[in-house]
């Protein structure tokens, strides 16, 4: 009997010192349902805004792809143009060895074969040459505008979704709004304990206690990585589809294309090839943002469950 009624002295002793130290049911589940209510609309924001960059990252992929292909269409126009003038030049060279006479028609006839079998173009004579070489120039300007246009748009989106995903890292300190949760979580089961000595119902606080102690388990760094890895990309791909877009500008400038030495020829190609180098890189830069931000949105609805399950049972 001594052993009995010493440890129910101890147990009722240890009782009352968890229980003095415990809120009472109402006030704890008054402060669980106030700060943890609001984080599963806060993740729902989230997860919209890194929607929306996926989407807007993924179209600016698409711009750059465009602008790299329209790019190598115009290096492609460029070159064709280039072996044109060769062919011009040859035949003016041809002409200027005969005195006021035309080439043997033979002759000239096989010099056109073999070159339009070398180069898939026809041309007949120096007019012809001339006619579609001065096709193949505006073709080539218009290419080069469309690839400008192009990289700007790129640019564009790209600084957008550098901003976007800025504002998905520690959106509303989400991580001190679980903390903060989980704390009051354990003040809830601490009060359960204690109401439940006192014969309280406690059937639906111990619901609320189940659900939202899940927290505990969530680890919401990956969406701010992918958050932080989709800034980044963004911020490189906006500075780089900037530089491409003057570049590409400068390239296909009138005082570019109109200087037909030899160094101003090859200054507007070697502008163009960095045009097309930096096109490539702006692109890849959006499309890893694109991925960066498909790979939160999978990460914010892993925390997403914890969030629905537990704002269910306090609603």
């Amino acid at each position: 009997m001594k052993g009995i009624f010493v440890f129910s002295l101890v147990f009722f002793v240890a009782s009352n010192a968890c229980c003095a130290e415990a809120l009472d049911l109402n006030t704890a589940l008054q402060n669980t349902y106030r700060v943890c209510a609001d984080i599963d609309d806060n993740l729902h924001e989230l997860k919209v805004l890194a929607g929306v960059n996926t989407a807007v990252t993924a179209v600016g992929t698409g711009l750059g792809v465009g602008a790299t292909a329209t790019g190598f269409v115009k290096q492609k126009t460029d070159k064709e143009i280039e072996e044109l003038e060769r062919l011009l030049k040859e035949m003016e060279e041809l002409s200027n060895q005969y005195t006021g006479t035309e080439p043997d028609a033979n002759q000239r006839s096989a010099f056109l074969t073999e070159f339009n079998n070398t180069y898939n173009t026809a041309v007949k004579d120096k007019s012809t040459a001339q006619q579609k070489i001065d096709d193949l120039t505006k073709k080539s300007k218009n290419l080069g505008n469309w690839r400008t246009g192009l990289l700007a748009g790129n640019t564009v989106t790209n600084v957008a979704g550098a901003v976007i995903a800025s504002k998905t890292i520690n959106k509303d300190d989400i991580q001190g709004q679980i903390d903060a949760c989980i704390s009051a979580t354990k003040d809830l089961n601490n009060a359960i304990l204690a109401a439940k000595l006192s014969g309280e119902d406690i059937s639906e606080a111990q619901n609320i206690y189940k659900a939202c102690r899940e927290y505990e388990y969530v680890d919401i760094s990956p969406i701010n990585k992918r958050g932080t890895g989709a800034m980044v990309a963004s911020s490189v791909g906006a500075v780089v589809g900037g530089v491409g877009t003057i570049t590409s500008g400068v390239a296909n400038s009138d005082k570019i294309r109109n200087d037909n030495s030899d160094s101003g020829k090859k200054k507007e190609k070697d502008l163009n090839t960095a045009s097309n180098v930096l096109s490539i890189g702006a692109t890849a830069a959006s499309a890893t943002a694109t991925v960066f931000n498909a790979t939160q949105i999978a990460a914010i609805k892993k925390v997403a469950k914890v969030s629905e399950s537990c704002t269910g049972v306090l609603k």
